[in-house]
Parts: structure tokens; sequence; C-alpha cells
């Protein structure tokens, strides 16, 4: 009997292992809900998707991390520590799964709170890079954590048609929306909300960079760099795409657009070409 027992068990892990080998065509890849950069490798990705995380592999391919397969959404990456991942979203099976973290890479997840009337489905969300403590997160309102996803209390409601938040890299209390009318900002911890640039156009998206820099995609005009108080246009995408997800490193830009592509650009944005892994 013991011996039946440990067969099943060999069995069950060399399953799970095999799981988490899974490797499929990049293009396979569906319903991309955030991107990041894996630190141990610039050139590789991990894409949170609609059933799962995955990791890119060199040739077209992509790797499943783990069996864990769930709606991944508000996708960030802890700014210090490699490996450590937030998200929320939907578990396999339907509902909320509040917010969550993974602290070995994407491999095992689990809830460190509901939120406020949750639990909570943040579809944006994001973490300071000057005080990793402070999280932001839209799920009936704005919310807001100081210690690290323990606790959360409403600051207010979210901007009208909100599509992307992102905490300004100098100041935790400073917060950008890109939303259907424009890009605002947030001096307050998002208590009340101004433009953040002259231009009035649907922003697809706002990124706080590990390069430092602060990054929006402005329907109509392109890929924009806060320089200062100034935002300098870097480059558009071919065609009627807009970019929803973005990541930097270094010289490299990487991009999810409307359609699902993934692109990238070795011109900091000026030129774009499809992502081979």
């Amino acid at each position: 009997m013991i011996t039946r027992m440990l067969a099943a068990a060999v069995a069950f892990l060399a399953a799970a292992g095999a799981l988490r080998a899974e490797t499929v065509p990049l293009k396979a890849v569906s319903h991309i809900h955030g991107i990041a950069v894996d630190p141990a490798d610039p050139q590789r990705l991990y894409l949170a998707t609609h059933h799962g995380l995955y990791r890119t592999k060199p040739g077209g391919a992509a790797e499943r991390v783990s069996n864990h397969r769930d709606d991944l959404m508000g996708f960030t990456p802890h700014p210090s520590d490699p490996g450590t991942f937030y998200a929320s979203g939907h578990p396999e099976r339907g509902g909320n799964l509040g917010f969550i973290v993974s602290t070995d890479g994407g491999v095992s997840w689990r809830q460190i709170a509901a939120g406020v009337k949750g639990p909570v489905d943040f579809h944006q969300m994001d973490i300071s890079r000057s005080d990793p403590n402070v999280i932001y997160g839209a799920y009936g309102g704005l919310q807001r954590s100081a210690d690290g996803g323990k606790s959360w209390r409403m600051v207010g409601p979210a901007p009208q048609g909100l599509i992307d938040l992102a905490v300004a890299p100098e100041n935790a209390d400073a917060l950008y929306a890109a939303t259907q009318t424009g890009l605002l900002i947030s001096r307050d911890a998002g208590r009340s909300w101004a433009p953040a640039m002259i231009l009035k156009r649907p922003t697809s998206m706002v990124e706080s960079a590990a390069d430092g820099n602060v990054y929006a995609y402005v329907v109509g005009t392109g890929l924009m760099r806060r320089d200062g108080a100034n935002w300098t246009t870097l480059g558009a995408l071919p065609g009627e795409r807009f970019i929803l997800y973005f990541a930097a490193a270094k010289d490299r830009f990487y991009a999810v657009t409307q359609r699902g592509e993934i692109l990238e650009s070795r011109d900091s944005g000026r030129s774009w070409q499809p992502y081979g892994g």
C-alpha cells in the first residue's frame, strides 16, 4: 500500500514538473495582461496571461512557469526584489483572487489580502519604486496600501475611463493615470487629479520603468517619455497599433499591442519590430 502511494506521489510530481516545463510557440500565448523583463536575462520576458504566467525562450517559444493557470491581472514586478511578482485577477474556476504575491518567480502564489470590499480584482495596479511598501490598485475606486499589500484603504474614486496606473519613480504620493481622455497626474496619493500634459488624447498605457523614466503611449501621437516637466515623443507604432503593456531594460523596449502582438525596440522606441524571443 505504501509502495503504491509513493509511486503515485512520484508520478504526480513528475507530471507537475512536466507541466511547468511545457513549451509552446510564442504566437500561441494569447490574452496577455502584463509583461516584465526577466532580471536574469534582459532579452527574456515574463508574460502574464488569462491562463497563467509564461516566460519567453529563444527561437520564438514560451515556457509555462508553473501549473498555476489563473487569470493574472494587474501583473507588477517588485522594483528591487527579483523573482517577486504581484498580481490580482480571477481564479481559473471564477471569482476574484484578491491581492496575490509570488516570491519564487511565479511558480507559486498566495493571497496577501482581500482588499477593500474584496476579494478585489485589480485590473490596474502599480508599486512605488521609491517606497515598495506603497501599492495602488483600482477596484470599486482607487485603493492604496502602505504596508506592502497587507492592508488597504479606499482613497477615493478612480479617474473616469481609467486604463492604466503608474507611481512616479521619485515620489510614492505622485501617481499617473492613463485614461480614455488623456494622461492625468495626482500629487496627493490619488485624492485629486489634473492633466499631466497639454495633449488631451486617449492614453493607452503609462509606465514607471526600471530606467527611472515615465513612459506613456498617446494614441495618435506615439510613445512619450517624461523629461523633467516636459514630455518628448519618441516614436509611434506602425499602422493603427497602440501599446497596452510596456517594459524597458537598458536600450531595449518591449510592448504588447491591442492586437496581442509582442514588439521590441532596440533604439529607445523610435522603431519597432516583432519580438523574436
